[in-house]
This record gives structure tokens, sequence and C-alpha cells, in this order.
């Protein structure tokens, strides 16, 4: 079975591990060790404290607060909301819903009809990181990607206590 470093883990999270490496490593048993690397490299990444539970997006994550809450958080420490709200309705939102607005990520002539479709662009109050895009039709209400049952998947799933827990 193949042992995973920090080193290596941080190329796969930044996208520059070698093909072979990235293609060995998916193909391998996911083991309990390389997810503990996974969390402490995102929890060596970000200047807050608070334990990282599961990562959500490129820049977010379930974490446990001190209090045992969980929500939100953004790598740059700004707080959304409980994890089981739809963290999107605390973001700030820019809908591309004119063909200029397209225009400005599309060619002219490819870009989806707005009065089909729009594009809703999510970021960060505190970093002004895009964190989300979503492609829907004009009227359709903000999609919540999914709700994670933590406590069954590090109970059952990968059965190490939660970080932050005895």
């Amino acid at each position: 079975m193949a042992k995973y470093d920090k080193k290596m883990i941080g190329e796969l999270i930044d996208g520059t591990l070698e093909f072979y490496q990235l293609k060995n490593m998916m193909s391998s048993h996911k083991d309990r060790e390389r997810f503990d690397i996974y969390l402490s490299v995102l929890q060596d990444r970000v200047s807050w404290d608070d334990p990282i539970l599961l990562p959500i997006g490129e820049h977010l994550f379930i974490v446990q607060k001190q209090n045992g809450d969980r929500i939100v958080k953004c790598d740059c420490g700004h707080e959304f909301c409980d994890y089981k709200d739809n963290w999107k309705l605390y973001a700030n939102i820019f809908v591309r819903d004119t063909e200029e607005k397209m225009n400005e990520v599309y060619p002219k002539l490819m870009s989806p009809d707005p009065e089909w479709q729009v594009l809703r662009e999510y970021y960060c109050p505190g970093c002004a990181s895009q964190l989300e895009v979503e492609a829907v039709t004009p009227w359709y209400p903000v999609l919540k990607d999914f709700e994670p049952d933590i406590d069954t998947f590090y109970n059952e799933w990968i059965n190490v206590p939660l970080p932050g827990k005895a």
C-alpha cells in the first residue's frame, strides 16, 4: 500500500501532482491516514484554529467551533452560517442575466440566452474569492449543494473520532 506525505497531499490539493502519481493515488485504497493528512494540510493553510471537519469547496469548510457549533467557514476566516443552512444565501451574489454581462465571460454569440439561463456567481464577503457558479433558469431557487451527515461519515465510514473531540 502506498504511503503519502504532506508534500504529496499538498500537491494533490494544488493540482500540481505528477499525472502518474495522481493516477496511482486515485487507483489505490483510500486509507484513513490519507484523510488525516489531507485535513492536516488544509488546517495548516488557514490562519484560524477551528478544526476542519470536512472541505465542501475550494475555499469552504465545515468546521467545529469551540462551543460545539458546526458552521461553514471560508479559508479567509469569514463565517457564513450553520452547516445545515445554505451558505450561498449568506454570500455576495452576482447574477449574469443580460447579454452584456454574459459577454464578459463568453464570446459573443456563444453565451446562453439570458431569458433561458443565467449565471449566479457566489463570492465570499470576507475575501471576495469566487466560491461557486450556478447555471440555472432565471426563476430557479438558489441551489443547496448537499448536507453531509458528518457524524455518520466519521463514525461509520472512516471510523475515527471527530477532530476536536477526545
